[in-house]
């Protein structure tokens, strides 16, 4: 691990978001722009699982609740949209939330780490790994970290840009 995410590119992630708007009318109904967000908490991490985003392979991301809270950001909503931005900062992909719960990270399941799809895609790599990251970040949102911290389990389809949208 070592350096930061470069800040994310705003004005270049209205502009994407302008464009699937203009493409995608009947599904970019979102009442406020999305959340612009990178993976992960460094650039290595962060670029690798947007790779397993844009081929196809990730579907479904974890967040702590108190990760919203600490960032003031409300939860995602079913059909709502977030972009998601590479290590540099540039949007690469829109994503639409099409399930949402949210448990105590205990409550994680094979089906959901599969759809994850990092690692080995197993139940007990996604504890391990997601153990991990939670214990860095917990200290820099106030948090300390246990097993039934609240965690929103999210799926979600690629929106946009075409060439690796799910539809």
């Amino acid at each position: 691990m070592s350096g930061a995410n470069a800040p994310v590119d705003g004005a270049a992630a209205d502009e994407f978001w302008a464009e699937y708007r203009a493409a995608r009318p009947d599904r970019a109904l979102d009442a406020e722009p999305p959340s612009v967000e990178v993976f992960g908490d460094h650039p290595a991490l962060t670029d690798e699982l947007l790779g397993l985003v844009l081929d196809g392979t990730k579907r479904a991301t974890a967040t702590l609740v108190a990760e919203f809270r600490h960032e003031g950001q409300p939860l995602p909503r079913v059909g709502s949209h977030w972009i998601a931005c590479d290590s540099a900062g540039r949007p690469r992909a829109i994503l639409r939330s099409t399930e949402l719960r949210i448990g105590p990270f205990s409550s994680v399941d094979a089906a959901f780490a599969f759809d994850e799809g990092e690692d080995d895609r197993t139940l007990e790599s996604w504890r391990d790994n997601h153990r991990r990251y939670w214990q860095r970040v917990c200290p820099g949102i106030g948090v300390e970290w246990h097993d039934d911290l609240d965690v929103l389990f999210e799926r979600f389809e690629v929106a946009w840009p075409p060439e690796v949208a799910d539809d």
